[in-house]
């Protein structure tokens, strides 16, 4: 999630016009007075096929169904400034809800708001889970890999899926994830008549038809051969695909420290061969973004499947090669430089884009890219380390370290007023 910035006051109403109201699977017969009351005086009515039917009894006003895009029903809202208006929600408009989306566009003091309880909320309560214990997680519309980060043994997950087919794809992916073992419990059309609950064992999913409206809980049990995901930087080599073009995990370790990911930040991964630096940073927090930028395609390929197969398929890959594959990319607030840092105005180029304050790592292995991090480093200081790893392996019948190619890594943080020399 990122910081989002307040809407303009300016343009509110003297009292509020906007009434968002959250509707259950029970209809009317879960709503409040005042929100009955609102839905009855509302000139427009703005919501689902199904959010229309289900406050059919006291809609007056004219009913708007929603447009695709959604931007164009907004947009609608919008326009409808000042006469009452009521927009319907499935639950908490709020939690995942069309209520962050308006939020966004209108100021609170023009709007009033009555929440009904989530599709988590009423999940927990079936299941007797504390909802502060409980990864929360809504898939509707979202890939299901978001989940992946999270599995693992003991944790308590409720995701909300997109369709009746979401149980059964959360089912193949715990099971060929090493997650076969989890528990898997289907709850549909909570809160209404049709309401109805399942418990499966995800590697033996078998549910003929699930209803399409459907929250996943998910009891994780892993098996010893599980793609588990550890929550600290510099995670097995093994987890990825590559060709041996990989900030190995040492490395990336401490150059994910030097990078020092902040909340909603983004990173120009330059050069990003399996692109695990990029993911590793996404990892990190689910605010953080990642443009990976590499030039060759079968790499760029690799990386989107590692980017899915690690829950981050937000990373975007940019194919093409720096400097000329960096321009119209929006600025940075990190870069990471561990391809091509030698070649011909690419330091010179990220330099000069990156944000005043951020911070810029370049790792060097070859004598050519040591010599440009020692030439830049006099030149604008920062703080250089060289790294050296030793691994131990088999000397015939005995053991002996093999050391790994050293890394020199640059670190450095672009100052308010940089002049390009």
């Amino acid at each position: 999630m990122r910081c989002l910035s307040t809407p303009d006051l300016s343009l509110s109403a003297a009292a509020p016009w906007l009434s968002i109201v959250g509707i259950g699977e029970d209809g009317l017969a879960g709503l409040g007075d005042e929100a009955k009351t609102a839905i009855g005086a509302a000139e427009l009515v703005f919501g689902g096929a199904r959010h229309l039917e289900l406050a059919d009894g006291a809609i007056r006003g004219e009913r708007h169904g929603w447009l695709s895009p959604f931007e164009r029903s907004v947009e609608a809202v919008l326009a409808a400034r000042g006469r009452p208006v009521v927009v319907l929600a499935s639950g908490d408009p709020f939690f995942y809800g069309v209520g962050v989306t308006l939020s966004r566009r209108i100021a609170r003091a023009e709007m009033r708001v009555f929440p009904a309880p989530s599709a988590f909320s009423l999940a927990a309560s079936r299941l007797g889970w504390a909802l502060q214990d409980t990864v929360s997680l809504s898939l509707h519309g979202r890939p299901i890999d978001l989940i992946r980060p999270h599995l693992h043994s003991g944790c308590r997950i409720l995701a909300l899926t997109s369709d009746s087919d979401g149980p059964a794809a959360l089912a193949a992916l715990l099971a060929d994830s090493g997650f076969g073992a989890s528990t898997l419990t289907v709850l549909e059309a909570l809160g209404g008549p049709r309401e109805r609950v399942s418990s499966h064992r995800a590697e033996h999913f078998a549910l003929a038809e699930a209803d399409m409206l459907n929250v996943c809980a998910i009891e994780v049990l892993a098996a010893e051969d599980a793609r588990l995901l550890a929550y600290t930087p510099g995670l097995d080599d093994g987890l990825f695909e590559h060709d041996g073009q990989i900030t190995k995990r040492e490395v990336r370790a401490l150059t994910l420290s030097a990078l020092a990911p902040k909340r909603g930040q983004l990173l120009w991964d330059i050069g990003a061969g399996s692109g695990s630096i990029g993911i590793e940073w996404m990892l990190a927090d689910p605010s953080l973004r990642a443009i990976a930028i590499e030039g060759n395609l079968g790499r760029a390929a690799r990386i989107r499947r590692n980017a899915a197969n690690f829950g981050v398929p937000g990373l975007s890959v940019v194919e093409g090669t720096a400097p000329d594959a960096l321009a119209g990319l929006s600025a940075p607030d990190a870069i990471f430089i561990g391809g091509g840092g030698s070649e011909a105005g690419v330091m010179e180029a990220a330099i000069a884009g990156l944000k005043s304050g951020g911070r810029l790592v370049a790792n060097g292995v070859t004598t050519e890219m040591e010599a440009v991090l020692l030439a830049h480093h006099a030149r604008l200081g920062g703080a250089l380390i060289r790294i050296d790893i030793a691994r131990a392996s088999p000397v015939g019948r005995m053991t002996g370290w093999r050391p790994a190619m050293p890394v020199t890594q640059w670190s450095w943080v672009k100052p308010a007023k940089q002049i390009e020399g």
